[in-house]
């Protein structure tokens, strides 16, 4: 009994050993440590990046344990280059950021060090995080709001969770099978020493990997409340590696899906444009529905309402369905192509339509085109983007995306040298291209805005005078620009068809592979993206 009560004082369980290490209800088990050679991981040393190789070799220098970690080790196991290496170690943020010329610590939820090699766009960053404890939810501080409504009372704290256990601060380091036993998936918990060529194995995520089983560890109810947003991981990865989702890890998803609701609208709007940019996203999309996580009716809200909205309407107009769908399909090519995507121009394509039905109501109203155009863009945001982290960027970039396409229509003067110029030019000009692609203008003005911006001086000229006898033949025929290519896009929807279609010349002109003018391209760096892909 005395013994009892003297453990209880120091913060110990029965069996002497610190509460804070022991499992509680629904927490992982600490797993049992299994070193895997190469043999039979089967890990090509020549997959790993160089500066991974050196941060891990900088802390082992210095006496700290120090492993690659995470997606990176699960990737490479399955014969994948990883674009993002994440360390761990058993060194503290402090100590990591003093062996590095540049190395900043971020973070309040996780407190991680990035360790920065080059400069500018050619720059790459090692994540380093610190091995954490595995506390039971019921030992952590609590708080009756979430991390932007408790601010002053998270400030000094180490582990803090909300009301419905939902886990808002996390920095109590500890030994490397907690850390383990902390990571949500089997695949994502394994630690590979680059040096010894040894994987670290806890709770069987090589033989999961090789299974293609997708498992949580621990109790998923217990997981999904900690962090909700690990339903949208499941989903992610899931479409990403083409995993199946172990029955026990994807029966509480549905039900779990309404913890999502405490999670900030930002990091929720982030998550999306992570599951659409993965080079997957009609891959997550088709999970989302078969995990019940899309929105079937007003009753019956998925976790995404903007993408609830977009694909509920694309469902009632098949023009709309094939535009989406080649947006989409364009995002994964592009990223399949190592090539980058800027989530402006992926919501522009989603938000599209809405804004056309906005813009032909404007103009019924009287309301002249260019400011009609505004007032339904404007409408759109409103209602579809709300105040969110990074929209000012954000709202410019899909602003001027969608007030370019009228000024396409516009191929005399100026206006065709002057828009070439625009930083923007090959964003707007892409949109248009899936336009043409889907029908909704004649791919002959596509084509002419191609070979336009490609064109030297000459040939510019050619294309004006083109363009000129166009328009002459038009007004001669009756005036009003023609809708050829138009009415597939209009077909069924209620809508005016869009502007922009022209007369088809005689014969379909060359296309180059010239690079476009324009500095800025549809695949900008995107906004609000985290360093990594959150693999850990």
């Amino acid at each position: 009994m005395i013994k009892r009560l003297i453990n209880k004082l120091l913060g110990k369980g029965d069996d002497g050993e610190p509460s804070a290490a022991r499992p509680g209800k629904g927490q992982a088990k600490a797993g049992k440590r299994v070193e895997v050679a190469q043999a039979e991981h089967g890990i090509d040393p020549a997959l790993v990046d160089d500066r991974a190789l050196k941060v891990v070799a900088t802390l082992h220098e210095a006496g700290y344990e120090a492993y690659i970690v995470g997606g990176a080790v699960r990737d490479m196991m399955l014969g994948l280059r990883p674009k993002d290496f994440d360390v761990a170690t058993n060194a503290t943020p402090e100590q990591v950021k003093g062996l590095f010329r540049r190395a900043f610590i971020i973070g309040r939820r996780f407190r991680i060090v990035h360790v920065v090699y080059g400069r500018g766009r050619e720059h790459e960053v090692i994540e380093v995080s610190t091995f954490r404890a595995y506390l039971d939810a019921a030992a952590a501080e609590q708080v009756a709001g979430n991390e932007k409504t408790s601010k002053a009372e998270l400030s000094g704290k180490s582990h803090v969770v909300d009301a419905s256990g939902r886990v808002l601060r996390d920095n109590v380091w500890g030994p490397q099978h907690e850390d383990a036993a902390r990571r949500d998936f089997t695949v994502n918990a394994l630690y590979y020493d680059p040096q010894t060529q040894i994987v670290v194995d806890y709770h069987g995520g090589i033989a999961d990997a090789k299974k293609r089983v997708l498992r949580m560890i621990g109790d998923p109810v217990t997981r999904y409340r900690e962090d909700p947003v690990r339903i949208i991981r499941v989903v992610r990865f899931a479409a990403k590696l083409g995993f199946e989702i172990e029955p026990k890890t994807r029966a509480p998803m549905r039900d779990c899906a309404a913890l999502l609701e405490a999670v900030p609208i930002s990091r929720l709007f982030d998550e999306m444009i992570k599951l659409l940019q993965t080079g997957h996203a009609l891959a997550s999309i088709a999970q989302l529905r078969k995990q019940g996580l899309l929105g079937s009716g007003p009753d019956a809200p998925g976790i995404f309402p903007l993408l609830d909205a977009v694909l509920a309407d694309a469902g009632r107009n098949p023009a709309r369905a094939a535009f989406i769908d080649a947006a989409l399909a364009d995002t994964d090519r592009r990223v399949g192509e190592d090539k980058p995507v800027a989530p402006s121009f992926l919501l522009a394509c989603l938000l599209w339509h809405e804004v056309l039905v906005g813009w032909e109501r404007a103009k019924a109203q009287g309301e002249p085109p260019f400011p009609a155009l505004q007032l339904a863009i404007d409408g759109v945001f409103d209602m579809r983007i709300g105040d969110i982290s990074g929209r000012g960027k954000l709202g410019t970039d899909m602003r001027e995306i969608w007030m370019m396409q009228p000024r396409f229509e516009r191929r005399s003067g100026s206006t065709p040298l002057s828009l070439v110029e625009q930083p923007r030019f090959r964003a707007g000009f892409d949109f248009l291209r899936l336009r043409a692609d889907t029908g909704e203008v004649a791919s002959e003005l596509a084509e002419w805005w191609e070979d336009f911006s490609l064109g030297d001086d000459e040939e510019r000229r050619a294309l004006l005078e083109l363009a000129r006898e166009q328009d002459q033949g038009r007004r001669a025929a009756g005036g009003g620009a023609s809708r050829s290519g138009a009415h597939h896009a209009s077909s069924g929807s209620g809508e005016s068809a869009p502007a922009g279609a022209v007369d088809a010349p005689a014969k379909k002109r060359r296309r180059r592979r010239r690079k476009p003018a324009g500095g800025a391209t549809s695949g900008e760096v995107p906004v609000g993206a985290s360093a990594g892909d959150g693999d850990a």
